[in-house]
């Protein structure tokens, strides 16, 4: 019973004295931790201000240090970079590296005179090639012996009429008669390109003397006097060169 009493009475003590500590951190667990008020300093009496120094220790004002302020010179602009790179120095004719001659021509007075320029050059301008002119070539038309049929022969005599007539039209058509009835006769075609030469048509009488030259196989003279045409129808289209050929043909035979 005494023991009970006891614990009763000192119960209340115990439970003050619990309420008064803060209570003790707990770790691993989710209540927040409540930070502790920061302890106010003590009031501590402010410092003298007007100390007096000691008795037998002498002082001196300090003496003023500071600099003092360099006026600013006045600012000017800025020159650009080119104008101040410095020129290069221009060497002395002494620092030459011609040696200077031992007899100088003295200077020339203001009487003499300047030496006279000299006259242009006058470059003449080579010739013009000269063109040799083309001659013309002689041509005679071709009369052949050879024999022909009654009808034929007189067909072409009828031709030769009419074209010292002056009628070159009516020659062709009777020429173009007798070469229905013999097409293979040379003599017939060379007489056409003879009256086509006349009526200045050179492109049908080249063709006409070239198939007269073909159908006269064994006639050399009838294969050379066509050749011959077929070098004046050619001159006359101005194709020098191609006569040239046709002449040197027409020479073979």
């Amino acid at each position: 019973m005494n023991l009970k009493k006891l614990a009763i009475i000192c119960l209340p003590a115990v439970i003050i004295g619990c309420a008064t500590q803060p209570p003790a951190p707990v770790y691993g667990g989710n209540s927040p931790v409540q930070p502790q008020a920061p302890q106010q300093p003590k009031h501590q009496p402010p410092a003298p201000t007007n100390v007096e120094p000691p008795s037998g220790v002498e002082t001196t004002p300090l003496q003023d240090h500071s600099i003092n302020p360099v006026p600013l010179q006045e600012l000017r602009p800025v020159e650009p970079i080119e104008n101040n790179i410095p020129s290069a120095p221009i060497p002395n004719d002494q620092s030459s590296s011609e040696p200077a001659s031992e007899n100088p021509q003295p200077p020339q007075s203001n009487n003499e005179q300047p030496p006279a320029p000299k006259p242009p050059v006058i470059v003449e301008a080579p010739p013009p090639p000269v063109v040799e002119e083309h001659q013309p070539m002689p041509f005679e038309p071709y009369e052949s012996t050879a024999a022909n049929s009654p009808a034929v022969g007189v067909l072409l005599a009828n031709a030769n009429q009419n074209s010292k007539a002056g009628d070159l039209d009516v020659a062709v058509t009777t020429i173009e008669r007798a070469i229905r009835i013999e097409p293979r006769n040379p003599n017939l075609y060379y007489k056409l390109a003879v009256i086509r030469l006349k009526q200045s048509k050179p492109r049908l009488a080249e063709d006409l003397a070239k198939k007269s030259a073909l159908l006269a196989s064994t006639n050399k003279q009838l294969k050379k006097h066509s050749w011959l045409l077929v070098a004046k129808a050619r001159e006359i289209q101005k194709d020098y060169d191609g006569s040239k050929e046709a002449i040197e043909k027409a020479n073979s035979f």
